[in-house]
């Protein structure tokens, strides 16, 4: 009963918590002069994030299993490793920009799992005989973080897509506005270029351009990184699912939708690490793996937990609106 009581508090804490810490983060990013205000949006966040430590830990210690036996329990999982990684990137010093990718990912998924959308989910029952392994842990545990770091990772390269489209935006117009000024005032032209290049380099148009690059350079970096991370969970989660699947089914590969679209995923995601270790084909390249990586993902997690098909339909879940 004690247990039962502290864990819907920490539900009703956290969704609380999320619901000013969305207020906050929009505010943030739309008055970046307010650095107490920031302060108390990363305050906001890392409350957050004890809360849904303690509800993990209060429902596996009620329960007496790991806290990953259905799609409730998993969406809580993904938002605890969605902060993990804002935390990480918090303490590499990479607040101002990558934030603004993380820190929605963790609040957003856990506003969804602890909203009333899942209500008939949020009481676990007796595990079926599958679930009963110690491979339980091992296996979606790896998963969960992969599909958590995998999705981060996507998300920064989506966001490396858009600076670098909007870069070649601005690089068009810039010439056609420079072509059209040479063609109807070639001499004071002539003349101006010889002023504006001394001037050249300290231009606003070059400033912005090299904040730009920087912006892609760091995007591309750590979406690299944290992908590099996801794909390693990935591949240690389908490893430690196929020998889970040859104890409980007697086989270490049933083609199951859930098996196919892991598998989809994680070949998408090493064409990524291949593409990304060639030079000439870095950044917009790679990111565009990413993206369709990204697509994929979803399909692999909410897929089969919509359609209640396979052998991994234990985690079908109906949206309840009340």
């Amino acid at each position: 009963m004690i247990f039962s009581t502290l864990e819907h508090i920490l539900t009703h804490i956290s969704f609380s918590m999320v619901s000013i810490v969305i207020t906050l983060h929009f505010i943030t990013l739309l008055v970046n002069e307010i650095v107490g205000l920031y302060n108390s949006f990363e305050k906001g966040m890392i409350i957050t994030f004890f809360c849904i430590t303690g509800l993990l830990v209060t429902r596996w210690i009620y329960w007496k299993h790991f806290p990953l036996s259905d799609l409730y329990e998993s969406l809580i999982f993904l938002s605890w490793s969605f902060y993990i990684i804002h935390m990480i990137l918090y303490v590499k010093k990479q607040k101002n920009n990558l934030s603004a990718i993380t820190a929605p990912s963790a609040i957003f998924t856990q506003g969804f799992a602890t909203s009333g959308l899942l209500t008939e989910m949020h009481q676990s029952a007796i595990l079926v005989p599958a679930l009963q392994s110690q491979w339980l842990m091992m296996h979606v545990s790896m998963m969960v973080l992969g599909y958590a770091s995998l999705l981060c990772g996507s998300l920064l390269s989506i966001a490396l897509l858009i600076v670098t489209f909007q870069k070649d935006i601005i690089s068009i117009f810039y010439k056609r506005k420079h072509l059209l000024n040479e063609s109807f005032f070639f001499g004071e032209i002539q003349y101006m270029n010889q002023k504006g290049n001394i001037l050249q380099s300290a231009s606003p148009l070059s400033i912005r351009n090299y904040y730009r690059s920087q912006l892609i350079e760091q995007l591309d970096h750590w979406s690299y990184r944290v992908i590099s991370l996801g794909f390693l969970f990935l591949t240690i989660g389908i490893l430690s699912g196929a020998v889970w699947a040859n104890e409980a089914w007697g086989s270490y590969w049933n083609w199951d939708p859930k098996e196919t679209w892991a598998f989809i995923t994680w070949t998408i995601f090493a064409i990524y690490l291949h593409i990304r270790t060639n030079k000439n084909l870095r950044s917009a390249n790679s990111a565009i793996v990413a993206f369709i990586g990204f697509l994929i993902i979803w399909i692999c997690y909410f897929g089969v937990n919509l359609l209640g098909i396979g052998l991994h339909s234990y985690g079908s879940f109906t949206l309840t609106l009340n």
